[in-house]
């Protein structure tokens, strides 16, 4: 099975969920802090957009 990345982000932020749960949002903010801090202007880019799909995930349960 081949993923588009909109796929391969949301997977992301499917396992950010399952395996940091709220802890979440701080593991992204650590994972954009690193990337940062190694100047990996994509791999923030990357990350913020997961993060985006995190929320949409935590706004979706607390409806439910």
């Amino acid at each position: 099975m081949v993923l588009n990345r909109d796929q391969e982000l949301w997977a992301v932020a499917l396992w950010v969920e399952k395996n940091h749960g709220e802890e979440g949002t701080a593991y992204i903010a650590q994972q954009i802090q690193r990337l940062s801090n190694e100047g990996d202007e994509a791999g923030i880019a990357t990350w913020k957009t997961v993060a985006e799909r995190f929320d949409q995930l935590s706004c979706q349960c607390s409806t439910n």
